[in-house]
């Protein structure tokens, strides 16, 4: 009789053992499974932050909505002028003659901020040939700088007439000029805008690069590299950039509203 007991205690015993060791290894394959799904998860929302980041640096300079390359074919006063087709200038251009295949020095001026700033007539003779004649006409008196962006792509949009990123000159031109190879624009870059996917669509509107930046090109290329910012760059980040947009977003107007208060090229 003992000796069964002790038979009956010991299969007890022994299924015992064998359930728990069942639920431990159902806790096991569990956590391993969450682990798996976890780990899946967390890659597939990094990919999804990282493809974002790339679509919206894109698309920011591509000509989508609210793109800071502004259209630039509107005349001053924003009467919309026809869109000008793929290597095709529009208009009276200024001669390309005009910038000399020298380096200009100069200064732009935001309210009171005074850059100073070289045009390199050599790299970019159409573009700073253009930005000559608007410069010494008196166009850009008063215009403002309508729109900055604070993350990815660091960039102050400046010379619209309209003030919107619709106006500009009553000619629209290209080509695309020293556009830099690998993509990055160094803070004090001094490049301008144009639509999304047409180098022939520059005319006054252009941005000042406040820090690195790398702006993927489209299919039209890169952008027209005028010059650069030779002194100044700080104090314009302190006293307009530092203060971000007027709605808090990374895109916009920005908080303290910026004019053109001078700009002199010799």
């Amino acid at each position: 009789m003992a000796s069964n007991y002790k038979l009956e205690r010991a299969a007890r015993e022994e299924r015992g053992r064998v359930r728990s060791y069942q639920a431990r290894r159902a806790v096991h394959e569990h956590q391993t499974k969450r682990r798996v799904r976890d780990n899946l998860l967390a890659g597939g929302g990094l990919l999804v932050v990282l493809t974002l980041i790339v679509l919206a640096q894109v698309a920011f300079f591509n000509g989508g909505p609210g793109t800071p390359v502004a259209t630039d074919t509107a005349s001053p006063s924003a009467t919309p002028a026809a869109t000008p087709a793929a290597g095709e200038n529009v208009g009276a251009v200024p001669a390309s003659t005009l910038a000399e295949a020298r380096t200009w020095t100069g200064s732009l001026t935001l309210n009171g901020v005074t850059l100073g700033i070289e045009l390199d007539g050599a790299l970019a003779p159409q573009g700073v040939s253009s930005t000559i004649s608007l410069a010494q006409s008196g166009f850009y008196a008063d215009t403002t700088c309508h729109r900055l962006t604070t993350e990815g792509i660091f960039v102050l949009q400046c010379g619209d007439p309209a003030g919107d990123g619709t106006g500009g000159p009553d000619y629209s031109y290209g080509p695309i000029e020293n556009a830099p190879a690998d993509d990055i624009y160094p803070a004090g870059t001094l490049a301008m805008a144009r639509q999304g996917g047409n180098g022939f669509s520059m005319g006054s509107q252009f941005f000042v690069v406040y820090e690195d930046t790398t702006i993927p090109s489209d299919a039209a290329g890169g952008y027209t590299v005028l010059g650069t910012v030779t002194s100044g760059l700080d104090e314009l980040k302190a006293q307009i950039t530092d203060a971000g947009t007027s709605d808090g977003s990374t895109d916009g107007a920005p908080k303290v509203p910026t004019t053109i208060t001078g700009i002199t090229v010799q």
